[in-house]
């Protein structure tokens, strides 16, 4: 991927997607609130204010609002430090009504915390770290410096000091709850939209891969017979040939398997055709095209077959779907990158299920992980030298969220664990002591022979669009 495609699914310029009509559409209700309780305190309780200055405030919003309106498009989306500013300039202009109108001693003091969330969950850590340490510096001062609140017989409506106090402090830790809430809630979120993402890009290339070698498999197979007519002609032709008519039949010949050849590229050119046969293959031959990548990387694969309780249960023939062997793709590179020196597939069946196991002799999971093994972006501390090792891998945990949630899309279920300190027979070179992970599928849900999964047999089908 460029980097600009992991700025975009890592969320790093998140701070830019909000747009500027969104904020606009925000401030003109908060505008209509903030009239609306300015006119009900002034018309059915009689309050006194400073409502020159008061409205002043309301109005300079009103301003930037039909400045931006006539400024910029209705789609502009900001960048993050504009969406900073314009969420700091909500933030004065509020405390500037409260500090003309008493204050913390007024009810509305808590809208403070709004900017704040808003931060928290669209725009950096930085952003909300700023706008949340403004919030709590003036709501500080709004505590000591306000004009106050009074009514038409001059009595001045204030709280006692202790519930002004008390509500400084619930002001302060509503902005720092709500932050680091709305900001956790967001992370996860925006976190796993990142990593389905990551997921559908993932299969699509593997969806293309699996189209691809099914249209070379179905050209090897179209063109076999007349590619082979066409030698055993030519053979003919060049070892007889002497002017001999008998050999103009021949000659006819590679002419028409010629044009049926050019029939056949035409009509794959044209739609493309599904090989059948490559959308089923035994077990053990979908497992080493998942692990064929990795084979080749100074690690030694191990592939077994456990034999089945019943001996005359055959090895079952599985959809070979681009999920799986991705899935099961992700999970044998994991393997291969942490293991010492060996890496073992073990492959099982019954008449129930179907059982594929991946383990190595590396180090294994992390104990206080195990439990959040296929979670995205899970993100794990590693010494310099395994750094050094593996420089292209941050432990994000993303390989294996990928890998689990394409298994489980294909009826798979997953268990990870660490395996025991023993050896199983003579011929292991190391003990399997690092990371298993093992896949079961209902038979029902992968066999490509029984129920809805059975694939038929005959000619090869042109591919629908």
């Amino acid at each position: 991927m460029t980097d600009t495609s992991l700025d975009l699914i890592g969320g790093r310029q998140r701070g830019n997607w909000i747009r500027l009509r969104t904020l606009i559409w925000l401030r003109w209700a908060a505008i209509a609130g903030q009239i609306t309780a300015l006119a009900i305190a002034q018309v059915y309780y009689h309050l006194i204010f400073e409502s020159g200055f008061t409205y002043m405030v309301i109005g300079l919003s009103v301003l930037v609002n039909l400045v931006s309106m006539s400024i910029f498009p209705k789609n502009k989306r900001l960048t993050e430090r504009k969406n900073l500013l314009m969420l700091l300039f909500d933030l004065l202009q509020l405390c500037a009504l409260l500090f003309l109108t008493g204050g913390l001693h007024n009810p509305f003091s808590l809208l403070i915390v709004a900017p704040v969330t808003v931060s928290a969950s669209a725009l950096s850590l930085r952003s909300t770290l700023f706008l949340g340490a403004s919030a709590i510096f003036l709501v500080s001062l709004l505590a000591r410096f306000y004009i106050p609140l009074q009514d038409e017989q001059g009595i001045v409506h204030a709280l006692e000091e202790i519930y002004v106090f008390g509500k400084w402090v619930a002001i302060v830790i509503a902005v720092i709850f709500l932050a680091v809430y709305s900001r956790w809630i967001a992370s996860e979120v925006h976190s796993m939209s990142d990593a389905l993402q990551a997921t559908q890009l993932a299969l699509a290339r593997e969806q293309k891969l699996t189209d691809l070698g099914g249209v070379i498999a179905a050209a090897a197979h179209e063109l076999g017979t007349p590619l082979a007519t066409i030698k055993l002609a030519s053979s003919e032709l060049i070892d007889e040939l002497d002017d001999r008519p008998e050999l103009l039949e021949d000659a006819e010949l590679i002419k028409q398997e010629a044009n049926r050849c050019r029939d056949i590229l035409h009509s794959m050119g044209h739609a493309g055709k599904e090989d059948l046969f490559t959308q089923q293959a035994p077990l053990i031959t979908v497992v080493e095209e998942a692990a064929s990548p990795h084979l080749d990387r100074g690690k030694t694969v191990h592939f077994e077959t456990m034999p089945p309780s019943d001996p005359e249960l055959p090895q079952p023939t599985i959809l070979r779907r681009p999920e799986i062997v991705h899935g099961l793709r992700n999970l044998i590179q994991n393997a291969v990158d942490f293991a010492r020196a060996n890496v073992w597939i073990e492959c099982s069946w019954s008449d129930g299920h179907v059982t594929v196991v991946v383990q190595d002799d590396g180090p294994g999971y992390p104990p206080f992980l195990i439990g959040r093994i296929g979670d995205p972006f899970m993100r794990d501390r590693r010494s310099a030298a395994e750094r050094a090792a593996r420089p292209a891998y941050e432990g994000m945990g993303l390989g294996l969220f990928i890998a689990k949630t394409l298994l489980e899309r294909s009826g798979a279920e997953l268990s990870f664990a660490n395996g025991s300190k023993t050896q199983t027979s003579k011929s292991q070179l190391s003990e399997r002591s690092g990371a298993l992970v093992k896949v079961s599928w209902p038979i029902s849900k992968i066999d490509a022979r029984i129920g809805e999964n059975k694939i038929p047999h005959g000619q090869n089908r042109p591919i629908q669009a």
